[in-house]
């Protein structure tokens, strides 16, 4: 007999006992792996085919008074790659048998950065070493950038390669559509969205959205996106509206009236503020040189900001209608209040004040030291006061402190410490401008507070914030009573004789309006205690001046051309001509009243 089949029976046992083991290995496998460690296990799958990815929220517009956009946000996009998955790429090419069809052709890598490169602006070379960095830091690397903020038609041209581990990502940008009108305002973002200077930097809290993160699952092999696989971990939310009180049209005009003054004087730089006599707001605030914050490397870093705010100056006679206001406020004088100044005047105690013109004895009224812009004069009147009311005044005129509005690197300007820091010179020096600084803005400001009645509101620049949902959040303006409605109309009124009867008459007329207006010529500090030889030149007023709508401030660094205020005068007067015509103003309806200059 055959001995192989002696003993079936127990050849069938060990045979099935076997195969149960394995069967229960199996399923104690597919256990764990179903069961157990399912949750575990599809977590490392989904992980090893999916790559996180930021969504960006857009960043807030913002907008001038009319709703004109000056900055908003566009898609760009930025081309990412899949470094471990990097490597030759089949193609589909005409079959050069049969041109009818096609055949798979295996581009190598080399060829495929190349071309990759040449779509995004860089070389062949530089995408491989992007690719081999990222696997020498991580060879499981799944994910870098090859360019960033590419524009459409780059984002077209790679897609059209069809690379399957080259991925696109939409990436909100940063856009300024009127360029340099109000660059000097608004300010610029950095390449990767953060705000750098301006208001979108001061306003970041509006503007900034906020980024989400989405993931996709991706084949292992090519890493190409598996539809409907989208699963968002954090939802983008973009940023709010910035309202502005600028006026864009009324802005683009003041930038380039000042832009030609400057050129046509030789000039440093030039600042030109606009603000509303009865509420504060700015209408425009021009500072040239300018920056165009789509390419804010071509302008040099020190024209980049406002110096209508982050300048301070000496202000020259601008200041001496602050010091007249204070005077007749508190009493101690009126327009036709007389003193006898001479060209020189030694007060007790050891100053040395003299006027920029020589002239005998001169019996002046307050008017008529406004009017021929005399320190003697406005230094006899200004004594009157203790130099703690006239320091207190000051300060409720808005200087030696930040404007309301918070502007990125604003200065407060130097009071140099009030009366205690006041040596004998400095005393008088701060009657009529000089030993003193504040900026373009305060003055603006404090010509504002005597237009309104003595009423100074808050500097406005920013109407409010709307947010998604068109819920505004608005800024808040109430006004404080600096010197009385009286004082002010008569400052007012002197003011419109210096306009009439000032030495620029001619320079600044805008025909059928009363206008109230002074001129400064200041010395500039070096730093070290002394003066430059250029001056800084200067213009404020308000009209009409029977009933102010409008301040115009203009302040001109060292116009070597032309090296006096009848520098800045053709500035006022152009802008002030178009604000009144844009705002269709109503011309004024009687002649300014008559103060006489002189007794």
């Amino acid at each position: 007999m055959n001995r192989i089949s002696r003993h079936p029976m127990r050849r069938i046992l060990i045979a099935a006992v076997v195969l149960v083991a394995l069967v229960g290995v199996f399923v104690v496998r597919l256990v764990d792996i179903q069961v157990v460690r399912a949750a575990e296990l599809n977590v490392q799958a989904e992980d090893a085919r999916s790559q996180p990815v930021t969504t960006y929220g857009a960043r807030g517009d913002i907008v001038d008074a009319n709703g004109k956009v000056l900055a908003d946000s566009v898609i760009r996009y930025d081309i990412a790659l899949s470094p471990k998955n990097a490597g030759p790429v089949d193609r589909e090419v005409p079959d050069p048998a049969d041109p009818a069809k096609t055949t798979t052709q295996k581009v190598p890598l080399e060829q495929v950065a190349a071309e990759l490169g040449a779509a995004v602006g860089i070389t062949g070379e530089e995408v491989l070493a992007i690719i081999d960095s990222h696997l020498a830091a991580d060879p499981k690397s799944d994910f870098a950038y090859v360019a960033k903020l590419v524009d459409t038609p780059t984002y077209e041209a790679v897609k059209a390669l069809d690379i399957p581990w080259v991925e696109p990502y939409e990436h909100a940008s940063r856009r300024y559509p009127n360029g340099a009108v109000a660059g000097n305002l608004i300010g610029f973002v950095d390449p990767d969205g953060n705000a750098v200077a301006g208001l979108e930097l001061a306003e970041d809290e509006c503007l900034a959205g906020e980024n989400g993160q989405v993931s996709y699952l991706h084949s292992l092999r090519d890493w190409v996106t598996i539809p409907g696989t989208e699963v968002v971990h954090k939802e983008a939310r973009n940023g709010g509206t910035l309202e502005l009180t600028i006026d864009s049209d009324l802005q683009w005009f003041v930038q380039r009236a000042a832009e030609a003054q400057v050129q046509a004087t030789g000039a440093d730089w030039a600042t030109v503020t606009v603000m509303e006599a009865k509420t504060g707001r700015l209408l425009a605030v021009g500072d040239v040189p300018t920056v165009d914050p789509n390419d804010p490397a071509a302008t040099p870093a020190g024209d980049r900001g406002s110096r209508s705010f982050t300048a301070p100056f000496e202000p020259g006679s601008t200041f001496k209608a602050l010091t007249a206001a204070s005077v007749i406020d508190k009493g101690k004088a009126t327009p036709l209040s007389e003193i006898l100044a001479d060209y020189r005047y030694l007060p007790p105690n050891g100053a040395n004040i003299n006027d920029s013109f020589f002239h005998g004895p001169t019996p002046y009224t307050l008017t008529g030291v406004l009017v021929d812009s005399s320190n003697t004069g406005m230094s006899m009147f200004g004594e009157r006061l203790t130099d703690q009311e006239r320091y207190d005044d000051m300060l409720a005129f808005g200087l030696g402190e930040r404007t309301e509005v918070g502007f990125p690197g604003e200065e407060p300007g130097d009071l140099h410490g009030g009366p205690d820091g006041w040596d004998s010179q400095t005393k008088y020096a701060t009657m009529f401008g000089q030993g003193l600084t504040t900026t373009a803005v305060q003055i603006a400001s404090a010509y504002q507070t005597i237009a309104n009645g003595g009423v100074r509101m808050p500097v406005t620049l920013v109407d409010g914030c709307r947010d998604e949902n068109g819920d505004v959040t608005a800024t808040e303006s109430t006004g404080t009573q600096v010197i009385s409605e009286s004082a002010a109309d008569q400052t007012s009124q002197m003011l419109e004789r210096v306009y009439l009867e000032g030495w620029l008459a001619d320079e600044w007329e805008i025909p059928g309006y009363r206008v109230a207006a002074k001129t400064g010529t200041a010395q500039v500090a070096d730093g070290e205690g002394g003066y430059l030889t250029g001056h800084l030149v200067s213009v404020s007023g308000f009209a009409p001046a029977d009933d102010p709508e409008f301040v115009v401030s203009v302040s001109i660094m060292n116009p070597v051309k032309m090296n006096s205020s009848a520098a800045s005068a053709p500035v006022f007067q152009q802008v002030m001509s178009q604000v009144l015509k844009k705002y269709r103003t109503v011309p004024s309806g009687a002649p300014a009243p008559e103060l006489p200059a002189t007794w």
